[in-house]
């Protein structure tokens, strides 16, 4: 008993931890259209969440932009961390199987864009262990001039999972609200508590902001070595929110959808999308949509290339609501709020708040919510919430072995009931 106290106590300060949290983002402002996902030959493979096997021949490939005349030397680099995003103890030789620095050498120049621009690709190494992991993008080989980061997921399948999209338990939620339930076999996996060594993370949309994580399971049969999680507190339940707006800007030499105008000139396209309206307490209305993220796309060179053809858009977006309030532009197209970009600035002329942003060629979608002074932002108040609104989830089960130094990834789960995709 002692024993397993111990272990337990050291797998416990093990998870917390008080190491920084690693997270995507963009360093420059002149790196635009940063994308990972899975090799594929087409435009769906773009929208998958970068999750790859470990036994899976499969790889995954970033793609960006440098918005430049001239060619840089990018480096790349993976850092293995632990569940909580955190840098894992393993060591760069224990998970990777060549050198763990890699110089991006595959790019080509646009082709007669007013904005010159180099699309770089980089497909990543393959590692030999599971978990979490976090691509660093770098100029000069120097860590510290960083350009990007960006965080994918490597899987080894021992544990057997199963999960569904259901009504929350709490009735006075079940038109607002989706919940996540999920069982978990451990059969294949050695453990003395599963309470602490296996941790269940749900994600709406490849969102990490709005992530649930879940360690005690409702339901635990040792015997069976099965778990449950359906709680009925609302911890694995998500506010179902809209189906997202869109905008259409696949042509520059006409108005795509909900497009105002474009302005093409010698050196800038720019365009207007329409003047949105919050939509708190509208009807559900059912189409397809992206579930926040955008494919890049042009109609104006067909049978090209059109991640070197495509133009960048100046695009500015409006928001008609009142004045005083912290709105951001949300959605892939501005680092789910994060970029600089995201932030809606009101305008007392027009009585509209509005945002411009760099976008290439493509369909993009977006919505609009309050930003809290917590981190955390209210898509509700803005965009309403219905529970019917096609949604994609993911479920994660994180293992941590008995003496092990990192959190495998041993399951893994894609939902997305009702699919109604581009």
């Amino acid at each position: 008993m002692k024993t397993q106290a111990l272990f337990i106590l050291f797998l416990t300060l093990s998870f917390l931890g008080n190491a920084q949290v690693l997270e995507d983002k963009v360093y420059a402002d002149h790196i635009l259209s940063v994308r990972m996902f899975p090799q594929g030959g087409d435009i769906e493979s773009q929208l998958n969440a970068p999750v790859v096997s470990l036994t899976d021949s499969k790889s995954l490939v970033v793609w960006f932009d440098d918005v430049s005349y001239d060619p840089e030397m990018y480096t790349a680099k993976l850092v293995h961390c632990d569940a909580d995003w955190k840098k894992s103890a393993l060591r760069d030789t224990d998970f990777s199987l060549a050198f763990n620095e890699f110089t991006l050498s595959d790019y080509a120049y646009s082709v007669n864009t007013r904005m010159p621009y180099i699309r770089y690709s980089f497909t990543l190494p393959r590692v030999s262990k599971s978990g979490n992991y976090l691509l660093k993008v770098y100029k000069n080989r120097d860590e510290n001039a960083l350009i990007f980061t960006k965080r994918f997921m490597v899987v080894e399948s021992l544990a057997a999972v199963a999960a569904q999209v259901v009504p929350p338990a709490q009735t006075e939620d079940r038109r607002t609200l989706q919940q996540i339930n999920t069982s978990v076999n451990y059969s294949n996996l050695e453990v003395v508590d599963p309470q602490v060594q296996i941790k269940v993370v749900f994600r709406q949309n490849q969102r990490w902001d709005n992530a649930k994580v879940l360690s005690k399971p409702t339901f635990l049969n040792q015997n069976s070595k099965l778990l449950r999680y359906e709680p009925f507190e609302g911890e694995s339940t998500f506010r179902a929110g809209n189906e997202f707006r869109f905008i259409d800007l696949r042509f520059i030499r006409a108005t795509g959808v909900n497009v105002a105008s474009v302005k093409v000139e010698e050196t800038l396209v720019a365009a207007e999308a329409r003047v949105d309206l919050p939509r708190p307490g509208g009807a559900y209305a059912q189409y397809l949509d992206l579930n926040g993220f955008y494919v890049v796309q042009t109609n104006d060179r067909p049978g090209g290339d059109p991640e070197v053809e495509s133009e960048y858009v100046y695009t500015t977006f409006y928001l008609n609501d009142a004045p005083g309030k912290n709105i951001k532009l949300m959605g892939a197209l501005s680092q789910w709020g994060k970029a600089p970009e995201a932030t809606m600035v009101y305008d007392s002329k027009k009585r509209l708040y509005s945002t411009s942003i760099l976008l290439k060629q493509g369909w993009y979608d977006y919505q609009f919510a309050y930003a809290n002074g917590d981190g955390t932002f209210d898509f509700e108040s803005l965009e309403g919430s219905h529970f019917q609104t096609e949604n994609e989830y993911e479920v994660f089960v994180y293992y941590r072995g008995l003496g092990s130094r990192y959190d495998q990834l041993v399951g893994y789960v894609y939902l997305q009931p009702n699919k109604r995709r581009l």
